[in-house]
């Protein structure tokens, strides 16, 4: 299956999902699943990994997809499914273990970018070795990025040090995300998004490559 595009019926399911988080309701509406978000949304990751292979075939990208259900060890009272999916796209030495490029589709919003998830503090002090020892290569990565990124992860609450306005954001996070995070319109209708995605990757490649050589120094 071509990816042809997501419609607005896509996030309206999820809205829907949302409300009615329970066996009963997602089977009833298990084909509306399939035909809206799943199949489009699976479409979506094989054409961008495709593209991501054809680019750069030495580095051997792998992908995962998430599921629509909670790990029932891990509801904490909330429903057996979840409102948003997500896949990542990592190099096949890291198992799916180290740094990913990630695309996510919710209710009301999307996002992509790159992020060094679960990261243990070995890995996040050889981050911040790698900063301390050449400041002004990580400020031409952010130069890279330029001004429209969020950046996630939550930040450690004795700072572990101070390295400028710019970088401590950075410098200072138990695990770090950055990315792009915009509405559900347009962009995600359109069957160019693998295209669009490939080209944000790439941009946020030599981002990745930092977080990579951070994994690799801390495990």
């Amino acid at each position: 299956m071509a990816f042809q595009g997501f419609t607005p019926e896509a996030g309206t399911f999820l809205w829907e999902l949302s409300f009615h988080n329970e066996r009963p309701w997602f089977l009833a509406h298990r084909e509306e699943f399939e035909a809206v978000l799943n199949r489009p949304f699976r479409a979506l990751c094989a054409e961008t990994l495709r593209r991501m292979d054809g680019l750069y075939p030495e580095r051997a990208f792998e992908a995962h997809v998430s599921r629509i259900y909670r790990d029932a060890r891990r509801l904490f009272g909330r429903g057996p499914y979840k409102d948003n999916l997500w896949f990542t796209i990592f190099e096949s030495s890291q198992h799916n273990e180290g740094p990913a490029f990630w695309f996510e589709f919710g209710r009301s919003s999307w996002s992509a970018g790159v992020g060094f998830w679960d990261a243990s503090p070995s890995m996040m002090e050889a981050f911040r070795r790698q900063i301390d020892a050449n400041p002004a290569r990580f400020e031409r990565l952010l130069d890279e990025l330029g001004p429209d990124w969020k950046l996630w992860g939550q930040p450690y609450k004795r700072p572990k040090g101070e390295r400028g306005e710019r970088i401590d954001p950075w410098y200072n996070r138990k695990s770090i995300s950055a990315g792009l995070e915009r509405d559900l319109g347009p962009e995600v209708w359109d069957k160019a998004l693998p295209e669009r995605l490939t080209e944000l990757f790439t941009r946020l490649l030599p981002l990745f490559d930092f977080f990579c050589e951070a994994w690799r120094a801390g495990m």
